[in-house]
């Protein structure tokens, strides 16, 4: 950066009610850190903002001075986009507040917050709205580009739960986005990613859920998978949406339940989620348990809250991550064997595969009703590459690439945008469908200089 833009960047330092840091300063290397270690990118500055002034503020800032600029909200996402080269990084982390609207059904949410903030805030009044599986996520990352996990076969994606957004949007102006006012933009900020401006505030509606749930695991060894994963397909054609059952191909981590002899070794786990009664839970899953010799089990009912959080241990921020996602309309055989096969290749004790199961709500929508475009995937396969040590990085990529190109023809030829990562460009007209043409025409309106490019990126028609 120039001298005289640092001295700008005083002045608007003045302006802030949040912070700006800068090389050097003793917070900077920690407000860069993402989740996913295998980003290492230097902002010029950071601004830590504590008001939707502070975004306004910084936005026009960055315009003005040519810079290069990225969002951070949860610092999740795969891609680290997060996370720009020598521009400013917006950072929206002290924006935390979560207001909830038991009466209304509704949750006004700030950027900043996780979905371990968001669900502790309505779970107090049993409510809860659609989103991911761990609770370290950031709700702004994931609801812009759509949001699936336990609830979504009952009450669909994050983003469909979306009612209105205020945005800051590349000229500096703040925006209500809903079904009456700006209704395009609102229309694509429902799965069309971070191209459009930088959300201040989401208003999400909220569902009766828990605050109990019938939850657990499910263990069989990896030699009988093939045989399970069989059996599993017959069963969930016929499940309930009350029940969503995932499916992970993994080394067992030393879980308490399993006999430690099982430590270590390859596994398929099958974990569920009943939002149901207690006694009608239990008859209808009772088949999972009896699709070949169980490991070990457990399943009961536990809090809402600590189900959302039953995966953080195995997804905590500091490793070096690589994923490759693939959409699927149905489970053939050939994927089957693919993906057992190479489960059994894994290069680092943290790599597994999962299958998550979505269909129900989440695919009734219709495909030109947001701009998420994948209403046709039941399922999505997410191979999670995760390692601790740079010395590991090409082994890793490469059995993950391997996974990917070898289920490839299993695929329906959708993507996940939160899945992809920053190398996959080729892959984003994949994430956005038939909604593409509309969501660059948008896209024009609203940034038509690209200004927001550091996303799964839209280019303005």
């Amino acid at each position: 950066m120039t001298t005289a833009t640092l001295k700008n960047l005083e002045t608007l330092h003045q302006c802030l009610s949040g912070d700006v840091l800068l090389p050097g300063d003793l917070a900077y290397d920690e407000a860069r850190a993402v989740w996913n270690r295998m980003v290492d990118r230097r902002p010029a500055a950071i601004v830590r903002c504590r008001t939707e002034a502070d975004v306004v503020q910084a936005v026009n800032y960055a315009r003005e001075n040519r810079l290069k600029v990225s969002i951070r909200g949860g610092g999740h996402n795969i891609a680290g986009f997060a996370v720009c080269e020598d521009g400013l990084m917006i950072d929206l982390s002290p924006m935390k507040s979560v207001r909830v609207d038991a009466g209304g059904r509704r949750a006004s949410v700030q950027p900043g917050c996780t979905l371990a903030d968001v669900d502790r805030a309505t779970q107090v009044h049993g409510l809860a709205t659609p989103t991911g599986i761990n609770s370290t996520t950031g709700i702004a990352g994931l609801a812009l580009g759509g949001g699936l996990g336990w609830l979504s076969r009952k009450y669909g994606l994050t983003s469909d739960n979306l009612i209105s957004a205020r945005i800051v949007t590349a000229d500096g102006r703040t925006l209500h986005a809903g079904a009456g006012s700006h209704s395009d933009l609102f229309w694509a900020l429902r799965g069309g990613g971070g191209n459009f401006g930088v959300v201040t505030e989401f208003e999400f509606a909220l569902h009766p859920v828990g605050p109990e749930v019938l939850a657990g695991l499910i263990v069989y060894s990896r030699a009988e998978a093939g045989a399970v994963l069989r059996k599993y397909r017959e069963f969930i054609a016929t499940a309930p949406e009350d029940l969503s059952a995932w499916v992970v191909l993994r080394k067992a981590p030393p879980l308490p339940f399993l006999p430690p002899g099982a430590h270590g070794r390859d596994i398929l786990a099958i974990a569920l989620c009943y939002l149901g009664r207690e006694e009608s839970g239990r008859r209808i899953i009772a088949p999972l348990s009896n699709l070949g010799t169980v490991l070990g089990e457990h399943v009961g009912m536990v809090p809402f809250t600590a189900w959302q959080q039953a995966f953080d241990p195995q997804l905590t921020a500091g490793a070096r991550n690589y994923w490759k996602s693939h959409n699927f309309t149905e489970l053939k055989d050939g994927f089957f064997d693919q993906i057992v096969d190479l489960a059994g290749e894994l290069p680092s004790p943290e790599c597994e595969i999962f299958i998550a199961q979505l269909g129900g709500q989440a695919g009734r929508v219709p495909v030109n009703a947001t701009a998420y475009g994948n209403r046709d995937a039941h399922f999505m396969m997410n191979v999670h590459g995760r390692w601790t040590s740079r010395s590991d990085d090409l082994s890793c990529i490469a059995w993950t690439r391997e996974v990917f190109m070898a289920t490839l023809p299993y695929s329906n030829g959708g993507a996940y945008a939160n899945f992809l990562t920053a190398e996959e460009t080729d892959r984003v007209k994949w994430a956005f469908g038939a909604n593409y043409t509309r969501l660059a025409k948008i896209k024009r309106t609203y940034d038509p200089e690209n200004f927001f490019r550091q996303n799964q990126n839209i280019r303005p028609e």
